[in-house]
């Protein structure tokens, strides 16, 4: 299994927007939008990244300025954590964490937030609770 950024792999935005969306019933274009704005943003947010089994996305995350919430001091946020039920309790979800925190830190950005009431599961992978 490969972890990409979509900015990476721009021909995977609608294949991965669909997906986005089929999970977590938010409209394809908004994921379009996001990922087509992660190939040309100065500031490296939004970035999309996926977790491919050969050309089949089974797990995927995202890298935005804020998540639906009010906090906007606690940006930029991880959103859409997605792992495909086949493919959980393999370490996916924590690899695609850490693979968007070491690309975010190489661009300068050193503290990621996430909103969520999943704090034990993200513990697990060194996230601290606030």
């Amino acid at each position: 299994m490969e972890i990409i950024n979509i900015k990476d792999h721009k021909e995977l935005i609608n294949k991965a927007a669909k997906w986005f969306s089929s999970k977590w019933n938010i409209p394809q274009e908004e994921y379009i939008n996001s990922m087509n704005e992660s190939l040309n943003t100065k500031n490296h947010v939004p970035q999309w990244y996926l977790c491919l089994d050969n050309e089949q996305i089974v797990g995927g995350l995202g890298v935005i300025e804020n998540d639906f919430h009010e906090r906007k001091d606690l940006t930029p946020n991880v959103c859409a954590v997605f792992v495909e039920e086949p493919y959980r309790n393999q370490k996916i979800a924590g690899r695609l964490l850490n693979y968007a925190c070491e690309d975010m830190a190489k661009n300068g950005i050193d503290t990621l937030y996430l909103v969520t009431n999943h704090t034990s599961f993200y513990q697990r992978y060194g996230w601290k609770y606030y």
